[in-house]
């Protein structure tokens, strides 16, 4: 595994085709393509297969399509920026607008998708609304190594949050994050992350998940969460 890491890496590094220093913007960093006859925007999806997947994420990914064919899963599109709505209402729930902080805002963007092809965060998550559960595919690349050879904890740790949080719809906020790590996880190895919605109490959402191997066999870590639904009537004070 970690030689087929490392082959994409020389791969990457000789599609750049630029002299030693020079820098090169993530695809998503251009400016954005436009469609001339209407002049809307189109933002790329982030949870698509790109040439860094692996044979085990690919084959992962076309089941999970299948199922999407009955309407019973869907696959959420992943992109660099959030929704206009939803970062409104975060803006309007946690911001003083006195700051004037809307132009370093603009610029902002989801670090996870910050990375190019093949060396960060490879994910996509399919959700089951009637059983209240999702699946998130990820496979961890090598520029979020910890111990030589393994995927470091905190990167774990940020997929787990961002896969409890695809189950609970809307804008939320992580109160509290429970991890048990069982084992490490291989560097460019791909593992299953199964959520679900446990509880809803009002704005509260109590949630549980399991990082498991490709084939079920090896239980990487176990989680809980609780999410708190943003009110964006309401201001943080």
């Amino acid at each position: 595994m970690l030689r087929s890491c490392t082959a994409g890496l020389r791969s990457i590094w000789a599609l750049r085709g630029r002299r030693e220093g020079a820098p090169r913007l993530s695809t998503d960093l251009q400016p954005a393509r436009r469609l001339f006859s209407t002049e809307k925007v189109i933002h790329k999806d982030w949870a698509l297969p790109n040439p860094s997947w692996s044979k085990d994420l690919k084959l992962l990914f076309d089941q999970f399509m299948k199922k999407c064919e009955d309407g019973s899963w869907e696959r959420l599109p992943s992109y660099k920026r959030r929704s206009t709505q939803e970062s409104e209402d975060f803006t309007t729930y946690f911001l003083d607008p006195k700051l004037g902080e809307e132009e370093r805002l603009s610029q902002a963007q989801l670090f996870t998708r910050g990375f190019e092809d093949g060396l960060g965060f490879e994910y996509v998550i399919f959700k089951n609304n009637d059983e209240k559960r999702t699946v998130c595919l990820f496979q961890g690349g090598p520029y979020l190594q910890g111990v030589p050879g393994l995927l470091h904890g905190g990167a774990m740790a940020t997929m787990i949050d961002i896969a409890l949080g695809s189950c609970t719809g809307g804008a939320v906020m992580t109160a509290n994050l429970n991890i048990n790590f069982k084992r490490p996880v291989p560097l460019c190895s791909v593992v299953v992350i199964n959520s679900q919605l446990d509880k809803l109490e009002g704005r509260k959402l109590f949630l549980s998940c399991n990082v498991r191997s490709v084939d079920e066999k090896t239980l990487y870590s176990e989680a809980t969460g609780l999410f708190i639904k943003v009110d964006p009537e309401k201001r943080s004070t």
